[in-house]
């Protein structure tokens, strides 16, 4: 099996639209900033971007990232990188021969499907919300006193570290992981 050694991603020119149906504390969040952070998390692109990869064969090479589409392979041969055309693999990937490989491709596809639009969602709902009263996800102790009405919540310190899973994005993005 071929292995991928390094990965350069490009910026996107735009991310994808915020989806609707936001509160005003969730709308007011950096949207690019939290479709950085589901991405980082998932395998898939949802806007178009240029990537190279770095690889070293022998072997089945498959795109780290989906959906990809290759514009150019190259393979470093007595200092020079030569343009190659690798047989396709079985399973979807690329047969790499003995060398180093440097593989340019456009990543990314629209459109967003509703599952990851509602991960989007649960993820800025969970970030805006108020973490500072009970039965809230983070909350690892609470105490609270029923005949002075008083209450006392502690937040995790990875609240934020654990957004992803306390919300219940992560659940819905499982599909668009890494492999």
């Amino acid at each position: 099996m071929a292995v991928t050694i390094k990965q350069t991603e490009a910026a996107p020119a735009a991310y994808p639209a915020v989806p609707d149906g936001l509160s005003d504390k969730a709308a007011a969040l950096d949207a690019t900033a939290l479709w950085q952070r589901i991405e980082t998390y998932v395998a898939h692109r949802w806007s178009e971007r240029a990537v190279t990869w770095i690889a070293e064969g022998p072997g089945e090479w498959v795109p780290p990232l989906a959906p990809a589409t290759l514009d150019t392979v190259e393979v470093w041969h007595s200092d020079a990188w030569q343009s190659v055309t690798p047989p396709p693999s079985p399973v979807g990937g690329y047969e790499l021969g003995c060398g180093t490989y440097r593989i340019a491709a456009t990543v990314g596809a629209a459109p967003v499907p509703a599952a990851v639009e509602e991960a989007f969602r649960r993820l800025a709902e969970y970030l805006a919300a108020e973490k500072t009263y009970l039965h809230r996800p983070g909350v690892s102790s609470a105490k609270f006193n029923v005949d002075g009405l008083e209450q006392e919540a502690t937040l995790s310190p990875a609240w934020k570290a654990r957004a992803m899973q306390l919300s219940g994005a992560a659940d819905l993005l499982r599909p668009y992981r890494r492999a």
